[in-house]
């Protein structure tokens, strides 16, 4: 979870981080660029993402790690109306506008 956007990730290697308190994610898996349907959200995580070896994470942003068998697509979206359920006290607050 990022500014409110649920980030879904897929890599070859994801595990605990020798900094406290953050998982290590590296080797993202992007799709290739010879299809001829481009999806703007993995173009955005590709252009994010591409040039990075290892990437950190804090654990507070971590909604859940699976292991699966097949790769996916990597997508950006919202947590509104999806069937994503955020752990309580998984994220800090912001403090309301005044």
């Amino acid at each position: 979870m990022n500014q409110n956007k649920v980030y879904e990730l897929y890599a070859r290697e994801v595990g605990q981080a020798s900094m406290l308190g953050f998982i290590e994610i590296g080797d993202i898996i992007f799709g290739e660029r010879s299809k001829l349907l481009v999806d703007p959200a993995e173009e955005k995580l590709k252009s994010e993402f591409g040039d990075v070896k290892n990437t950190y994470v804090p654990h507070h942003s971590i909604i859940r790690i699976d292991e699966v068998e097949k790769e996916g697509k990597n997508k950006i979206h919202d947590p509104d109306g999806s069937s994503i359920s955020v752990l309580p006290g998984s994220q800090f607050s912001q403090p309301p506008k005044t």
